[in-house]
């Protein structure tokens, strides 16, 4: 059987090596022959195939039909959202590609696979929605507690880029030229400058 792989982690300091190592192994064992092994590195599953040009590549190799099925590691490396992963598993599933998933021990050839498919799906977007929650609830309690939340105004961190800007708008210069010249937004001059005589 002609297999591709598929890696992917979340960040630069992940390697996907372990992944690779692992499949390999069961694509020996299962005497499948590794036609292509595709990789996101350092990329996000939450990310769409747009912006994931290894899942992209795989996508358009399955559509040319190069090979029976596609080999991960496990369901979060295909993606977190639920309506993503089903779009997945039906254009390979429209192309007669199977899905084999190692930490599931899944594979989509078997009715109970595709079953067991749909539940993970299910249950990746709902951790994605308790991180989310988890989230927004810790902001709101940094909120509460009156902590301020961003980045720092420039105001509160550089004194020498805040009398630049003021001597330059005295000095005539324009909004967005001293926006362009010192690196800031037009918004950050406008609020430096507000009340400053011209």
């Amino acid at each position: 059987m002609r297999v591709a792989i598929y890696l992917r982690v979340s960040t630069s300091e992940q390697t996907t090596e372990n992944q690779r190592r692992e499949l390999l192994a069961v694509a020996a064992r299962h005497e499948w022959h590794v036609v292509e092994i595709f990789e996101d590195a350092g990329i996000s599953g939450a990310k769409g195939r747009d912006q994931r040009p290894g899942l992209d590549a795989m996508s358009k190799a399955v559509a040319r039909r190069e090979f029976e099925m596609v080999a991960a590691w496990s369901v979060d490396r295909l993606g977190r959202s639920l309506i993503d992963l089903l779009k997945l598993l039906m254009d390979l599933h429209a192309k007669g590609v199977d899905l084999f998933l190692h930490q599931q021990g899944l594979d989509s050839s078997t009715p109970s696979g595709r079953a067991m498919f749909q539940m993970l799906g299910t249950f990746a977007e709902f951790e994605r929605a308790m991180i989310r929650e988890r989230v927004q609830a810790g902001l709101s309690r940094a909120r509460a507690q009156g902590k301020r939340l961003g980045r720092r105004r420039l105001e509160d961190s550089d004194a020498k880029k805040v009398a630049a800007i003021r001597a330059a708008r005295k000095g005539g210069k324009g909004v967005r030229r001293i926006a362009s010249d010192l690196g800031v937004g037009v918004g950050t001059v406008l609020r430096v400058t507000a009340g400053v005589g011209l």
